[in-house]
């Protein structure tokens, strides 16, 4: 079992948080409200207890998806984050693509699969290319020179002064 702590955020930095366990049911939704949550084909999402949930840096925007649930995100840039039924079982699910370390959550199983792309088992066959193969090296390296993404760990304050 890894014994770091599991850490993540949005991508501007804004909202950071820390599960104080692991996550449990790691799954994939195919269903239409988490496309549309996640501005994606399915959101991936694994859950923790309410108490071992703990925001760091920031504070969650929430909206209110149904009568049942409400979805937390950062205000500023808009990454999806969290996903909570209002009442019932004291839980909440992360977003796992906001991971700090997202390959350490696999997810076991698909939920929501009459949303499915028809085309989905077909991904793992698409090309591949590497951004490095794709785009010239003076564009990638100003991109990475001017970008405003946070770093995937914690840091004391975000962005750093120093960007263009």
């Amino acid at each position: 079992m890894n014994t770091e702590p599991i850490t993540g955020g949005c991508q501007c930095g804004a909202v950071r948080y820390t599960l104080h366990r692991e996550p449990h049911n790691p799954h994939i939704c195919h269903c239409r409200m988490c496309q549309k949550a996640f501005g994606s084909y399915f959101a991936p999402l694994a859950s923790v207890e309410m108490d071992d949930f703990e925001v760091t840096r920031g504070a969650l925007a929430i909206f209110r998806s149904s009568g049942l649930v409400e979805r937390g995100f950062c205000r500023d840039c808009g990454t999806p984050l969290t996903y909570r039924f209002v009442e019932g079982p004291g839980r909440i699910s992360v977003a796992l693509g906001s991971l700090d370390h997202p390959e350490r959550v696999k997810p076991a199983r698909q939920a929501g699969s009459e949303g499915r792309m028809p085309w989905f088992a077909e991904l793992a066959g698409l090309e591949s290319t590497a951004s490095e193969e794709t785009d010239p090296p003076e564009l990638l390296a100003q991109i990475r020179r001017t970008s405003r993404q946070h770093p995937d760990h914690d840091t004391e304050e975000w962005p750093p002064e120093t960007l263009e």
